[in-house]
């Protein structure tokens, strides 16, 4: 049951409400602003109906208050007369909505009603958006500005529900992920995220995997005709990987999709209307696509109105060892394995590696270290790198460059966990917009435990 807080200084206004709302709501009234406020620091409510009018702290002056104790709380204000500047101000501080006495008690419900219904969208979105950050983003665990930098404009970029957005990349660095935190940072992320992997279709069936096709468009075509992967992203995001991989007759169809919203199924007369977010990635260089005529420039301009270039692993080396260490966590969990780390060797290989398939290839290795070790570390040769991606220099003038990189002997898990706590919280901040109540609620802790560890973490 939701509770809410009454705040008159007339007797028989609180009255009147209490006998109106008993029972459908868990009530408490207060006479006063700031004896409401302090009962809001030790239990928040859901919802305050907050008169303007009040003795001493004035209903505007409330407002913040309680806005400053949880973002969450909605106001309702009540005002004895249509004041026009009052009820603005009221608003324009965070008010939800406003209703005049004499109060009309269906009138006062149903604004109630759209308040607590508010409530409930944004409890759905929490829980969605939480499950997404235990599942989905350790991945790009790293504490390199060039990762930071670009999580923060994939923040921002997320915010749109429907601007393009071309991430740019070598295979391995993580491409999808990047998609997948647009959309499950966007409006949209309630709605399907479909991936095609443009490259793995061969080009005489893109256009009908993409757009669908009608009942007898061509030999072998489906009798009832079959809806595209563009149809099946209604209200949510399409992420086009190898994007650069489309034939031109392709191209021309989506560019046309991205302008308009607007396509036909192969073989039909029918305009199809969709509204989704389209997400593409490419390994490739497309300008030089463009210049080859492979690749359509207007095409281009459309697919990047944002863009997001992901940095190489060798370009961010100092967060080799806390993906190591986060990926050896995750094997060690599936294959009930207890290493402690990796040895000193094996750290040093590590940063000193070529890494040509980044991420992926770094978790490829950590798995077969896991699998094949005895223990009680990751040796060098459980994780048998190819000596001919190693650079030419000596391993020990290697080390002597790289020796600030490595962690101290014996706290590898320690980093590990550590690295994982900064992303988690950092995450946690950013959906909660920075609200330390909402963030501790999301990371499953109480709020004192959340207070401590942010300032542990330094952040």
């Amino acid at each position: 049951m939701c509770s809410l807080f009454i705040v008159d200084d007339e007797d028989t206004i609180r009255g009147t409400l209490k006998i109106a709302l008993e029972g459908k709501y868990r009530l408490a009234d207060f006479p006063d602003a700031e004896s409401a406020a302090s009962a809001a620091q030790v239990e928040p409510p859901d919802l305050v109906l907050l008169d303007l009018g009040l003795p001493g702290m004035s209903g505007i002056e409330a407002i913040p208050v309680f806005k400053a104790i949880s973002p969450e709380i909605l106001i309702v204000v009540i005002t004895a007369y249509e004041d026009v500047k009052s009820v603005v101000s009221a608003m324009k501080g965070g008010a939800y909505d406003y209703v005049v006495k004499p109060l009309n008690i269906d009138t006062l419900e149903l604004s109630i009603g759209n308040a607590l219904e508010s409530i409930k969208l944004k409890k759905e979105v929490q829980a969605l958006q939480e499950r997404y950050l235990r599942e989905n983003l350790p991945c790009f665990i790293g504490e390199s500005n060039t990762i930071r930098d670009v999580m923060e404009f994939v923040g921002l970029v997320a915010r749109s529900p429907d601007t393009p957005v071309l991430i740019l990349g070598e295979t391995g660095t993580g491409k999808e992920m990047i998609a997948s935190a647009i959309h499950y940072r966007s409006p949209n992320f309630r709605g399907p995220m479909i991936s095609v992997n443009c490259a793995a279709i061969p080009r005489e069936l893109i256009e009908s995997e993409l757009f669908g096709y009608e009942k007898g468009a061509f030999s072998g075509a489906n009798a009832a005709g079959k809806k595209g992967m563009v149809e099946q992203a209604e209200g949510g995001t399409l992420f086009l990987d190898e994007v650069g991989d489309l034939s031109l007759e392709a191209q021309a169809k989506l560019l046309r999709f991205l302008e308009e919203g607007e396509y036909y199924r192969v073989g039909g007369t029918r305009k199809f209307t969709v509204r989704a977010r389209v997400v593409s990635a490419t390994n490739k260089n497309l300008q030089e696509l463009i210049g080859k005529g492979l690749f359509r420039e207007d095409l281009f301009y459309r697919l990047a109105v944002a863009q997001v270039e992901l940095p190489s692993l060798t370009e961010r080396r100092d967060d080799i060892i806390p993906i190591a260490l986060h990926f050896l966590l995750e094997f060690n969990r599936k294959f009930g394995r207890s290493f402690g780390g990796f040895s000193r060797e094996a750290r040093e290989a590590m940063i000193r590696y070529r890494w040509k398939g980044n991420v992926r290839e770094l978790r490829n290795f950590v798995e077969r270290g896991v699998l094949v070790g005895k223990g009680p570390e990751v040796t060098g040769e459980d994780l048998g790198l190819d000596e001919k991606n190693f650079p030419e220099e000596s391993p020990s003038t290697a080390g002597e460059i790289l020796h600030p990189l490595l962690p101290p002997e014996g706290v590898d898990l320690a980093m590990a966990h550590e690295s994982v706590d900064r992303h988690f919280f950092r995450e946690a901040l950013l959906v909660a917009g920075g609200n330390e109540t909402q963030a501790a609620q999301l990371l499953r802790i109480n709020y004192s435990t959340f207070r401590y560890r942010r300032r542990k973490l330094g952040l």
